[in-house]
């Protein structure tokens, strides 16, 4: 109940006087080249390996843009249990397809992991060549990765930046989870 308090109070913060304040704050505090208007984020949901599906939240000006919400059913583990390469097909199959059609690009890649996950985004974005920003916020206190980064950058729990980062992986997560338990 907590939980669903705190996210119904963010979207009423976020709608009355807009995200901007708290994605200016997410640009300056990742060291961003412009405000993330545009968020894409990333999450692999599975069960010993079965019915593997990463999820794809899309989220403009700080608030969920449902009609780009995705699923991805993963093809290429054939049962097996592997984070990365779950992560890299997702990514593959999303900006391929966004290349191909000549669509717009988000300003931030968000992924449901940490330094891992993030690299293993990062290096597909590089083979498409594609310059995007990319973080992971790892769920064991919060933590915040960049590509390639020794350490995380740890934000206050009452950064507005944070809150919106969390909004987003946790949609990814429960988008991704529910897809799973719909396949089983």
């Amino acid at each position: 109940m907590a939980y669903q308090n705190a996210k119904e109070d963010l979207a009423k913060r976020l709608k009355e006087r807009g995200a901007g304040p708290a994605l200016d704050e997410l640009a300056k505090a990742l060291s961003l080249r412009a405000r993330p208007d545009r968020i894409e984020g990333f999450d692999i949901a599975q069960l010993d390996g079965k019915h593997t599906v990463a999820s794809l939240v899309s989220f403009k000006d700080g608030t969920p843009d449902k009609k780009n919400y995705r699923h991805f059913k993963i093809r290429s583990l054939d049962g097996a249990i592997d984070d990365f390469q779950s992560m890299r097909e997702a990514v593959t199959r999303r900006y391929s397809r966004l290349l191909a059609d000549d669509a717009e690009l988000p300003d931030l890649v968000l992924i449901d992991g940490g330094i891992g996950q993030v690299n293993a985004a990062k290096g597909v974005l590089d083979a498409l060549g594609l310059d995007l920003e990319i973080a992971g916020l790892a769920k064991r206190d919060e933590e915040i990765w960049l590509p390639g980064a020794r350490d995380p950058i740890r934000l206050p729990k009452t950064s507005e930046a944070l809150k919106v980062l969390q909004f987003v992986r946790d949609e990814t997560h429960r988008f991704a989870t529910g897809h799973n338990q719909k396949l089983r």
